[in-house]
């Protein structure tokens, strides 16, 4: 090979040109253009983007049946002048009419006068109908400067596909700066080049990047896979064209995955990344599957926080209205006001409701009412499914579970299919399913997409998180305190109530979080740390509590330098009686709340121009809320598990400038932060035990059967005490019969609990299958009767719970004077995107439980925690 051949067009360019034509696409160069209608592409003039004879060869064969008259007047507004719009409002334009064909007026000869008619643009369904050209070194005159693209990639005339190419060793990075970024600039460049654009591409060969029209260089990102998640990653560019630009991978690119979004600081264009294109459509394929079997469990659609899961979503939908015949309703369900609100801003943003308020349940009565009407959306809370009444029987209704883990399958999910008995269920969820939550598996169906931490960093879909280790210094003995009392509580089935009661009586733990001269050392520790970063990003301080979360803020005001001027501020839920609660700590919280209810604080938060670069909060904001410019995460709470990983993907997401997140930990949550990543760290998710459900529900049968007898035989007639009413307190007075009938002698006491834990434990295991409706009732008496005889012979207590965990703190934790300990060569910030996920997989499943008084408190605890599970009500 000569000299002359290790140019960037013999290295690149070249093989670019073959492997385009490999793909089905006629190829030209355009270096030395014969200009007019009879030369090389039938331009007129170099000022020219469209070319309008293939437009109008391919608009005439696609619309047969039109005169020409409207194939005129098609390609009269494909071809007109848009100077005067926003370059992206421009796109949006010319994507409309290009996905949903142009509309025309053409004489109605049947009727006389006048007909709207489409014309269509496209055909989106017949790939090898359409007309694809590639063609390289075409010139094109601008206002002021001549641009010369490598590659155009035009489809039918349109230029969709604008490619620019370096040679190996010079960054991919100088083709978006010194080429692409000039060929939009609305005087140096052409904009109307871009018109009509799908997608950019700048490569060097090795390292090649894909972004839309609006994407700066970081939202540029890497097409590593072509068919498959589970490819070998592969960063080249014939992965690229192969994946992107074969005909009908670009069809469905341009169609399916393209959003518009509007934004405070303008309209933003979107295009599916890699994960979210296989993900989504093995989703589709999935849900289809599961239709024709006859069960509506569409899948579990996990893809790691911060990578573009809601608009996954919004680009499942979307693709299902438009590719699926049927008249869908989207029931998209949420467990927590927040994460409603933002995923309803998201797909309002991306214009697939009009109104996101109109389309909101706030009652399963609005419920029924919108699924009755010609809704495509409709946003709800799942604790809006109080009852297991159907509300809709439609087929044609998928329901969208966002982060679908405990609420989903229990009792107010089992009353959501109850509701929505022929809907199709799809779980969305940023994590994965952690041990003792497989079970959404066994609802939802399989994992249909699997797009993990690490996959997500290396993708470039995320940045790299660190974490840093500056907890104020206490001498543990028992490591896994956290993590032993997190087990007891989550183990208990407790009622929320008597979780948290259990939770505030952790006395000793918490005061020590909680210490006055601890929260000094922590907030002193926050202004020289957040003062003395690098990346400028914005933070959140995330306390264990409302109460700390206000503390800690006057904590770091009074330490902050009077000449520094950043904004901060709190943000915690509304409670009841608030105000009172706090002034009672000494806090006042009114000025607060006010400000929270005043402004618009989320959006200055996310507005990187806003001096509001520093928030507290405690739950609020933590799921559900995507603030690129956030790096930085102060973390003073115990968390684990989804919580844990959930907050730390606040910092994750990809921003300019911006080439990792922060993890700053003050409560030692690193072996939570271990346990998490190895299950959050790579793909599996853990198998789970198969189990055949029919079988399960026989024996619940055979159960509550076995419970009915047994009450006859002691005179006690179930039946009877359903069908009272509950006027004038008789099904109550009932119920209090039949527990005195059943708690003595000691032996019927003891057989009849015996049989009701079996019917509960059985109820608990089929739920949320919509069988165990017809046992609802008989369930909820056989609760009832057996709760009046444990409040009657064994009042809930937890005072022995409480007696061996304060011993456990005692012995557990000594305090020493709070202290930061500073970074040295072996003490400093860990990339969780090097941790060996494998490694900590096999390390926590080999890990064999210790033979130590903490498990020993824990089996007394358990035997305790069995009777306060009955705290609550309203489980049956």
């Amino acid at each position: 090979m000569t000299p002359n051949a290790y140019t960037e067009d013999q290295l690149v360019e070249q093989p670019a040109i073959q492997l385009f034509a490999e793909l089905g696409w006629e190829t030209l160069s355009a270096s030395d253009e014969v200009m007019g209608e009879s030369g090389t592409l039938g331009r007129e003039t170099k000022s020219e983007v469209v070319l309008g004879a293939r437009l109008r060869n391919a608009l005439t064969r696609l619309n047969p049946s039109l005169p020409p008259e409207a194939i005129n007047a098609a390609v009269a507004e494909l071809s007109r002048d848009r100077s005067a719009m926003l370059p992206t409002a421009a796109n949006r334009e010319l994507w409309q009419v290009m996905r949903d064909g142009v509309k025309v007026s053409v004489p109605d000869l049947v009727r006389g006068g006048q007909k709207d008619e489409r014309v269509r643009v496209v055909d989106w369904d017949n790939p090898a109908a359409n007309d694809f050209l590639l063609v390289s070194q075409m010139t094109i005159v601008g206002q002021l400067y001549t641009c010369r693209p490598d590659l155009i990639g035009f489809v039918n005339g349109m230029p969709w596909v604008v490619i620019e190419l370096k040679k190996p060793g010079v960054p991919a990075k100088q083709a978006f700066d010194g080429n692409l970024t000039s060929y939009k600039h609305p005087q140096n460049g052409v904009p109307a080049l871009f018109w009509s654009n799908a997608l950019l591409i700048a490569s060097n060969g090795s390292d090649s990047r894909v972004g839309s029209l609006t994407a700066d260089w970081e939202r540029f990102f890497e097409w590593k896979r072509i068919e498959r998640e589970d490819e070998p990653r592969r960063v080249s560019l014939e992965v690229m064209l192969r994946g992107l630009c074969e005909p009908s991978r670009l069809l469905d690119l341009a169609e399916n995955y393209t959003l518009f979004s509007e934004h405070k600081s303008g309209l933003t264009k979107i295009i599916g990344q890699n994960h979210q294109f296989i993900g989504v459509n093995n989703a589709i394929q999935a849900m289809l599957k599961a239709r024709e079997e006859g069960h509506g469990r569409g899948g579990v659609f996990w893809q790691t926080q911060g990578s573009g899961k809601s608009f996954s979503m919004v680009f499942f939908a979307q693709k299902v209205l438009r590719k699926i015949r049927g008249n869908w309703t989207f029931v998209v369900v949420t467990d927590r006001v927040e994460l409603d609100e933002q995923i309803a801003k998201t797909f309002a943003a991306c214009g697939a409701v009009s109104d996101a308020t109109s389309c909101h349940a706030q009652s399963g009565a609005q419920l029924r009412e919108l699924l009755s009407g010609n809704n495509r959306y409709v946003f709800t809370l799942i604790h809006k499914f109080q009852t297991t009444e159907m509300l809709c029987d439609r087929r044609d209704v998928i329901v969208l579970t966002d982060e679908a883990h405990r609420s989903q399958y229990d009792t107010l999910a089992l009353n959501m299919r109850a509701a929505l008995p022929n809907a199709m269920f799809v779980a969305f969820t940023g994590t994965p399913l952690i041990a003792g939550e497989e079970r959404t598996r066994e609802v939802f169906g399989d994992y249909v997409s699997i797009y993990d931490f690490q996959q997500s960093v290396e993708d470039g879909a995320t940045v790299p998180l660190f974490y840093e280790n500056r907890t104020p210094e206490l001498h543990l003995d028992n490591p896994d305190l956290n993590d032993d009392i997190y087990e007891l509580i989550e183990n208990a089935d407790l009622s929320d109530v008597a979780e948290k009661k259990l939770e505030r009586e952790l006395g000793r733990q918490y005061h020590l979080i909680t210490r006055d001269d601890r929260l000094d050392t922590v907030a002193q520790d926050i202004v020289k740390h957040f003062l003395g970063r690098g990346f400028q990003g914005k933070a959140m301080v995330v306390s264990i509590d409302k109460a700390t979360a206000l503390r800690m803020y006057d904590k770091v005001r009074k330490y902050w330098p009077k000449d520094d001027h950043t904004d901060m501020a709190v943000v915690v839920s509304p409670g009841q009686n608030e105000i009172e609660q706090m002034a009672t700590l000494g806090i006042d919280i009114v000025p607060h709340r006010k400000r929270m209810n005043e402004e618009k604080l989320d959006e200055k938060f996310k507005d990187t121009s806003d001096p509001l670069r520093l928030v507290f909060v405690c739950a609020m904001w933590l799921t559900g809320f995507d603030a690129p410019s956030c790096s930085t995460i102060y973390l003073d709470k115990p968390m684990r598990n989804h919580s844990l990983m959930q907050t730390i993907a606040r910092a994750n997401r990809v921003y300019p400038g911006k080439h990792s997140g922060l993890i700053v930990d003050y409560a030692n949550v690193f072996a939570s932060l271990e346990k998490a990543l190895a299950i959050y760290g790579q793909g599996g998710g853990g198998e789970m035990p198969v189990r055949d459900k029919k079988a399960l529900a026989d024996e619940l049968r055979y159960a509550v059967n076995d419970a009915n007898v047994f009450c006859l035989e002691h005179g006690v007639v179930l039946a009877e005490i359903e069908n009272m009413s509950t006027a004038n307190f008789a099904q109550a007075g009932a119920i209090q019969i039949a527990a005195d009938s059943l708690m003595a002698p000691e032996a019927i006491k003891r057989d009849f609990l015996a049989l009701e834990a079996l019917v509960s434990s059985l109820y608990r295991a089929v739920k949320p299958d919509p069988v165990v409706v017809e046992f609802v009732q008989r369930c909820g008496c056989l609760a009832a009767i057996a709760q009046c005889i444990r409040t009657v012979t064994e009042p809930p207590d937890i005072s022995h719970i409480m007696q061996g965990i304060q011993s456990l703190l005692d012995e557990s934790i000594a305090a020493e004077p709070f202290t930061i300990q500073q970074r040295t060569a072996n003490y400093g910030q860990i990339d969780l995107s090097k941790i060996n996920f494998e490694a900590l997989r096999k390390r926590f499943e080999n890990k064999k439980p210790s033979n130590t008084d903490v498990e020993r408190l824990k089996a007394a605890v358990r035997a305790q925690l069995e009777r306060m599970v009955k705290l609550n009500p309203t489980r049956c």
